[in-house]
């Protein structure tokens, strides 16, 4: 949840404000660019993980997830004394922010994947993909009713105040102590060696261009569409609440049932056609609010939940338990780098031919990445658990 405030707040609900105070969207899509140092944590991640893992002893996970929270709380605070209009400074600190916060993220998934068997892969991920819709529930949908209702400042305020407060559980937490000593000494080689992450790194790409490059303008469509910040705070919140953790819940039920494969396949098959809903609604110009909230909230809130889900149970399985953190963390970063190529793309698109070109086209994206998703979602031959790897999964897995 602490760590989606801050995707919440960089990716829907400053894309949503810069629009309401009149910035183009090819600028607004240029926000986007805060999605870079997740493009890149892999360049750093075997520093990380190497510290996370030392040879004996606890893992040291905690201690980074406390530096990076009081980073991203502190860059919170200055970002509310600078105020959203002037572009460039705010646009540096959001940066600083995703540093610190894809750093973090290194260290929490290679703790997920340590903690969990295979056999709890679909329900750790339900946590892991209705915790964040939860977070993003709160830094899209609280956050732009602050905005409208207080102002800018103190709504980054109370943004940085839960950062800290949302870390606390995870910082005060056990850490995982290895039965044997770690011999293993992680690395990007070793993950890249392996033809199956490859495969992973394909689906990641695909699995990204089908599922976010036609949300990176809903924000702002909606705000163009005549709704205002205020109730679109509340739509965010709520649809993040309701249907984003209720389908991270149903999709880990499923996930358990039918396997990933199964579950990423629906979810793109559901994704072309509200994308296509969207199209239309936007060529048409005389859509009613309640069917383009209706079609938002399906598409970034339900579909999403329910594809990640599995897609993150497929990230797991790729993973490494002994260099959790740099296998997962690569997979990320694909995932990451192809968002971002959208996001600032889909600025452009909307900016010179409408939402219902970029829409539309998004759409045709996701029909064409099916098959091939599908394709390469098989039940992967899973690398080698090691010694130390699989005996630390055990107590948790059993709990």
């Amino acid at each position: 949840m602490g760590q989606s405030i801050i995707g919440g707040v960089t990716f829907s609900a400053l894309p949503s404000v810069l629009r309401d105070r009149g910035l183009p969207l090819d600028r607004i899509g240029l926000t986007y660019l805060a999605v870079l140092p997740w493009v890149l944590k892999f360049l750093w991640a075997p520093a990380i993980e190497r510290y996370r893992l030392p040879s004996t002893g606890p893992s040291r996970s905690r201690s980074i997830v406390l530096i990076g929270g009081l980073i991203s709380a502190f860059c919170f605070a200055l970002a509310a004394m600078i105020g959203p209009t002037t572009f460039v400074p705010l646009m540096a600190i959001f940066i600083v922010v995703a540093f610190a916060a894809s750093t973090v993220d290194i260290a929490c998934d290679g703790h997920a994947v340590e903690s969990l068997s295979e056999r709890y892969h679909g329900w750790g991920n339900a946590a892991q993909v209705g915790g964040a819709y939860l977070g993003f529930a709160i830094g899209s949908g609280l956050f732009l009713v602050l905005v409208a209702r207080v102002d800018w400042g103190q709504a980054m305020i109370v943004m940085a105040v839960l950062l800290v407060l949302l870390g606390l559980p995870f910082v005060l937490s056990p850490a995982i102590t290895a039965v044997d000593a770690r011999s293993h000494r992680p690395s990007l080689r070793d993950a890249l060696s392996r033809s199956e992450m490859r495969k992973g790194l394909a689906l990641a790409a695909l699995y990204a261009v089908s599922q976010k490059w036609g949300l990176a303008m809903l924000g702002p469509f909606l705000v163009d569409s005549g709704l205002d910040l205020d109730s679109l705070g509340i739509v965010n919140g709520a649809g993040g609440m309701i249907l984003g953790f209720g389908c991270a819940l149903l999709g880990g039920a499923l996930v358990r049932l039918w396997g990933a494969r199964a579950i990423m396949v629906l979810a793109l098959i559901l994704q072309a056609a509200t994308l296509s809903g969207l199209a239309a609604a936007a060529w048409v110009e005389e859509a009613s609010q309640l069917l383009l909230l209706g079609l938002a909230l399906a598409s970034s809130s339900a579909i999403m939940a329910l594809g990640f889900v599995a897609l993150y149970a497929q990230f797991m399985a790729l993973s490494d338990p002994r260099q959790a953190g740099i296998d997962f963390t690569l997979l990320q970063c694909m995932d990451a780098f192809v968002s971002m190529i959208g996001g600032i793309g889909a600025g452009w698109i909307a900016q010179n031919f409408g939402y219902s070109a970029c829409f539309g086209l998004a759409a045709f994206l996701v029909i064409l990445a099916t098959a091939p998703v599908a394709l390469l979602s098989r039940r992967p031959k899973f690398p080698a658990r090691g010694a130390s790897g699989s005996q630390s999964q055990q107590p948790l897995a059993q709990s």
